[in-house]
């Protein structure tokens, strides 16, 4: 498998991430119980970082080859 053909596991990633988050958000709106909508924001904002992590690997992974592309210091050794 290429870094190419890894991206796309990355971008599928991010956008079921973010499929779980809007159910979260949905839920969380609808409940009535404070201590449990205060407990799906909390599982929101873990998610979060996942979600901009797998995006930034999906690009970091596509894009690794091109000549000049800026690859983020977060991720390089």
């Amino acid at each position: 498998m290429t870094l190419y053909e890894m991206s796309f596991g990355y971008q599928q990633d991010a956008a079921q991430l973010r499929l779980r988050i809007t159910a979260l958000r949905e839920q969380a709106r609808q409940t009535r119980d404070a201590e449990l909508a205060r407990a799906l924001r909390l599982r929101m904002a873990e998610l979060e970082p996942l979600v901009r992590q797998s995006r930034e690997l999906a690009q970091l992974t596509r894009r690794y080859y091109e000549r000049g592309y800026y690859r983020s210091e977060k991720y390089t050794v």
